[in-house]
């Protein structure tokens, strides 16, 4: 069955780092666009990280330098690296594929995004 599956999230003070994992078995060949986004109690979920089939990638500017997303097609694992986490980084986290192999303008979209993996939570305490 081929399906997105978060793991990594957890608490975390601030000022700490997280990896989170998505397993991608699937979608690393059938998906132009993979990324991770977020969404916190009471708000819209937004994009992270995005990366194309060709190591392009795209970050929030909230997130710009304490974030990394790192794709390991051996593995068809899909990674978020955080570092230097804040409260405002307290969120459920969820890895995303397009499930569509053809190239895209941009990948930062959230409406690209046709298969999600079922969230990790994130908190980050003060």
């Amino acid at each position: 069955q081929v399906q997105l599956v978060e793991s990594g999230g957890g608490s975390v003070q601030a000022g700490g780092s997280l990896r989170l994992s998505c397993l991608a078995s699937g979608y690393m060949s059938s998906s132009y666009c993979m990324g991770w986004f977020r969404q916190a109690p009471g708000k819209e979920r937004e994009m992270v990280a995005t990366m194309d089939r060709d190591a392009s990638t795209t970050y929030a500017d909230s997130v710009k330098g304490r974030f990394t997303i790192i794709k390991d097609k051996a593995k068809s694992i899909l990674y978020l690296q955080m570092n230097r986490l804040s409260p405002d980084d307290t969120a459920m986290y969820y890895c995303a594929a397009d499930s569509n192999p053809f190239p895209k303008v941009y990948c930062y979209g959230r409406d690209l995004y046709k298969d999600w993996g079922q969230g990790t939570q994130v908190t980050v305490t003060s």
